[in-house]
């Protein structure tokens, strides 16, 4: 018979601390693959509209918990970079659509090229079953997080008038 070292289960927020951790530590591997010329604030709105392509200006500012004013104002400078495309809605002239520009999924792709750079250097670091451990655990995370995305978006809006 052999003694196997005994771990408990990790609790959630010994989980959620580690995890607050990593992410901090992403963060900085990610803004060694600067985001410039895009600022914090317009790379949301390009993942934004990357995923919901067409979309008003007044739901890219509830996405954004921002004003219209406010993201009009981010959108003229990504539209002045060439990230964005502004398009007058067939089905009411005065609605406009924002779209990603071609250039603004080049800088996408490359954004996140450069970015997975930085983690494979750091993942190689890593041993392989430590490495295949955190593959497992990463994906029951993303499946759980998108569950709750989910069911928060398909719950009705508790805000009152």
């Amino acid at each position: 018979m052999t003694v196997t070292a005994f771990r408990p289960r990790p609790q959630p927020d010994e989980v959620a601390r580690v995890t607050s951790t990593a992410a901090e530590l992403l963060e900085v591997l990610w803004g060694r693959a600067s985001t410039a010329p895009a600022s914090a604030s317009q790379l949301r709105v390009l993942l934004i509209l990357e995923h919901h392509d067409g979309i008003n200006l007044r739901t890219l500012a509830d996405s954004l918990a921002s004003t219209p004013p406010s993201t009009s104002r981010l959108c003229d400078r990504l539209q002045a970079a060439g990230f964005v495309e502004r398009v007058v809605s067939p089905a009411d002239r005065r609605e406009v659509r924002l779209h990603l520009s071609g250039r603004g999924r080049a800088f996408l792709a490359d954004l996140r090229a450069r970015r997975e750079q930085e983690l494979q250097a750091v993942l190689a670091l890593m041993p392989a079953a430590k490495r295949s451990a955190l593959l497992e655990g990463l994906e029951a995370f993303c499946d759980a997080a998108a569950l709750r995305i989910h069911e928060a978006d398909a719950a009705p809006d508790s805000r009152t008038a």
